[in-house]
């Protein structure tokens, strides 16, 4: 009997545990190609609003409500994603992400009506804030511990890479081949195809931590649909990623949703290869910046983002009062910069210090706290531009944005000694 007892106890006891091997630094690098393939999406459609705005007939203030769309499905995935991608997984939530960004892709490329296109920019806010969410945390999760500043840096990079290459590739296929509104959407539909099959290969655990519920379910306590949060330690953390973050990234969103009207009343060009430059050499500023910065201090890094921010916006007022193409340019070159920094100061505090097991929603609250201001001011700003004129509007914008940054540069300048 007591032969029995101890065979039993020896089938039963799991093989001591041992360190996993981490995996190869390419298998970390292809984790984030998911986030650059639908944020290629999040922004593929910037030249062609001029294009469906001559075709269906609607104002400027009406082109930042279908862009505000995007920011509402943004959102509203954000308050979802991040939890359910914590308790279950980040499969379970990356694959139907990737699924709804091929159906928004069909209903962009046969968009009919201005309905098609809001509908169309929900759905792809929704994709990209459960890769916001569950995406980039994958990218930790497959680098592993002793990776996390690389980690960071690729979830930041792949997401800006991608922001940008989507509408450069709309701007360059719309001129040189036919189906201007449609091209470039059955190229990303096959980006994303190629995504869904590196998610599948993605060699993820199961998540720790979990607490049982019943049995094949599991759980973390609190609520399934929430505002994202972070433990109570790391409230500081998330704050100084906040407030670097969201001036840049409503600097950038502006660029993104008016931008193109900006060029045309202001500075007489009509090219889409030009507007979706534009917005490439943008995101291109916030990929190469986060590179050549990835040494440095968090603290110096948000203090160069708040800056690069408030510069940006000054000018931006001046390109629109001197109907300036080169300080446009500039303009944003340094809002994709200001973005960039803010961007990777806030992964990087948040991978750095939040646990494991709260690391998705941590991602998500990050991004709420950008997207929010993102989605309403330029909205607020396409509205007031109907009634005063862009270029007042955009003056009025640049105030605004230039003062929050300076305010957030003030916060980090504050904490820099005893949390940075």
């Amino acid at each position: 009997m007591a032969t029995t007892t101890a065979d039993a106890t020896r089938r039963h006891t799991p093989p001591p545990a041992t360190a996993a091997e981490p995996p190869p630094r390419r298998e970390v690098w292809l984790a984030a190609w998911p986030v650059t393939a639908v944020f290629i999406l999040s922004n593929t459609a910037t030249p062609l609003y001029v294009l469906w705005q001559k075709e269906l007939g609607f104002s400027s203030g009406m082109l930042t409500v279908v862009f505000a769309c995007y920011i509402v499905g943004l959102i509203a995935a954000l308050l979802v994603a991040g939890v359910v991608s914590d308790r279950v997984g980040r499969k379970p939530v990356l694959l139907p992400a990737l699924a709804l960004g091929i159906v928004a892709s069909v209903l962009f490329a046969t968009a009919g009506s201005i309905v098609a296109l809001a509908i169309a920019r929900l759905l792809s806010g929704v994709a990209v804030g459960s890769i916001v969410s569950a995406g980039m945390a994958a990218v930790s999760d497959v680098a592993g511990p002793d990776r996390k500043r690389l980690a960071a840096l690729l979830a930041s990079t792949a997401m800006v890479l991608g922001a940008g290459l989507g509408p450069l590739l709309a701007g360059v296929l719309s001129e040189t081949l036919p189906g201007p509104t449609v091209t470039v959407f059955l190229v990303e539909i096959a980006l994303l195809a190629l995504a869904v099959l590196v998610v599948v290969r993605m060699p993820l655990r199961r998540p720790a931590g979990l607490v049982p519920l019943f049995r094949g379910s599991v759980r973390l306590p609190g609520a399934w649909v929430r505002v994202p949060s972070v433990p109570r330690a790391n409230r500081v953390h998330l704050l100084l990623g906040i407030v670097v973050f969201a001036p840049g990234i409503t600097s950038t969103s502006f660029v993104l949703s008016l931008g193109p009207s900006l060029l045309v009343d202001l500075l007489g060009t009509t090219s889409r290869v030009v507007a979706g430059a534009t917005a490439f050499v943008m995101f291109t500023a916030a990929t190469a910046v986060q590179f050549a910065v990835r040494r440095l201090r968090v603290g110096v890094i948000l203090s160069a983002g708040a800056a690069s921010t408030v510069v940006a916006m000054a000018a931006l007022a001046l390109a629109v009062q001197l109907s300036s193409t080169p300080l446009l340019a500039l303009a944003a070159v340094l809002a994709g910069a200001g973005q960039g920094m803010g961007q990777l100061g806030g992964l990087t505090l948040i991978s750095a210090h939040v646990p494991a097991v709260r690391l998705a929603e941590a991602n998500a609250a990050l991004n709420v706290g950008g997207y929010v201001p993102a989605g309403l001011l330029p909205v607020a700003v396409g509205y007031l531009s109907d009634v005063v004129g862009l270029s007042r509007g955009t003056t009025v914008f640049s105030a605004v944005v230039a003062a929050a940054a300076l305010a957030g540069g003030a916060v980090v300048l504050a904490h820099r000694r005893t949390t940075l």
